[in-house]
């Protein structure tokens, strides 16, 4: 049934998926016009579903769509359904590490994730690790608004008061960092999207955007030499910290900090791949979620991962955002019919 942005739906009968185009963001009627008609088509003369599987946010028009439907439902955690995607594609049906970067996606417990390291396994998954949590001032005003995470970043790293001089000219520059202090408004995320967006804030590089991921794509275009900060990470626990990245980014100029963001950004995803193929003797991750359109950092990370002998499956035909999310919804709602009737 997709999620919210670039939302598709898709339809597994048999061995065949069929997979409609992305309706569009389903904030606008028209994308939810087109949404319904994809859903009409897919289903007209074919039997009424075993099951419908749809996203876990309840507000999402895909949920109350897959409400309709008058099936039996199963939600699918976002970025469980991002791995199923990328694997399925591949026709990899074993247990996998999978790699999950994208903007939003929530978590079982309503948490914002982003960042995501998973153990998946069918239609079971745990969370092995992730990113280190930054607040999202604003809400979802951070995604097209970079300076907001930026702020977010310098707050984090003790430096609150340098937010109000660094954004004097962004409105409500100057309460940010109280903002910040009563945590109002300002939902903790580990979002790969968010730090992409922090890294955009903290060089200076357009600290308003016209759409999500404007400022990111305009940080990869000048990213043609990436570098590694050896020191720019920590890991403990599975959970990854830049930190340090971000300190160094807040004093660098735009071309130099945006490859160091990002040759770093690969090297320290591979640390934490690399650590957990240790602890689970996996050693297939799937990639997936929409910042894995950034090719830089695709490139720069399955060639480390691919160096030190993993196996990375990357999405092919499909999208690796919420694009091609639908499919890895419907894998999820076939395995959980087959596990149901013992087929």
């Amino acid at each position: 049934m997709g999620a919210y942005l670039k939302a598709s739906l898709c339809h597994i009968e048999g061995t065949v998926a069929r997979i409609s185009p992305a309706a569009g963001d389903l904030g606008t009627l028209e994308a939810v016009d087109r949404y319904e008609a994809f859903c009409a088509d897919l289903l007209r003369g074919r039997p009424q579903p075993v099951i419908a599987a749809h996203d876990l946010h309840p507000d999402f028009h895909s949920t109350r769509a897959a409400t309709a439907l008058g099936v039996p439902l199963l939600g699918v955690q976002h970025h469980h359904a991002h791995v199923l995607a990328t694997q399925w594609e591949h026709g990899h049906e074993g247990p996998v590490l999978g790699l999950v970067l994208d903007g939003f996606g929530l978590g079982p417990g309503g948490e914002n994730w982003g960042g995501e390291l998973l153990l998946a396994d069918g239609p079971d998954f745990r969370r092995i690790g992730h990113l280190s949590l930054l607040p999202q001032p604003g809400g979802d005003r951070a995604a097209r608004e970079p300076w907001r995470m930026g702020a977010a970043a310098l707050w984090t790293l003790g430096r609150g008061s340098e937010i109000a001089q660094r954004y004097a000219d962004q409105p409500h520059a100057a309460l940010l960092a109280r903002i910040l202090d009563k945590g109002v408004n300002a939902p903790m995320t580990s979002s790969c999207g968010r730090l992409f967006d922090a890294a955009c804030g903290l060089l200076n590089l357009r600290l308003a955007a016209d759409f999500e991921g404007q400022a990111p794509m305009e940080l990869e275009a000048l990213a043609t030499a990436p570098e590694v900060m050896t020191d720019g990470w920590t890991l403990a626990g599975g959970v990854l910290d830049f930190s340090a990245l971000l300190a160094r980014l807040a004093d660098m100029e735009t071309i130099p900090g945006a490859n160091l963001f990002h040759g770093t950004l690969a090297a320290g995803f591979a640390d934490q791949i690399l650590a957990a193929r240790t602890e689970t003797g996996l050693a297939t991750v799937a990639l997936g979620g929409g910042c894995f359109l950034n090719q830089v950092l695709k490139r720069d990370l399955s060639a480390r991962l691919e160096a030190a002998g993993l196996t990375v499956l990357s999405p092919m035909h499909l999208s690796p955002g919420d694009a091609g999310l639908s499919f890895g919804q419907a894998v999820a709602g076939a395995l959980h019919a087959e596990r149901a009737t013992g087929r």
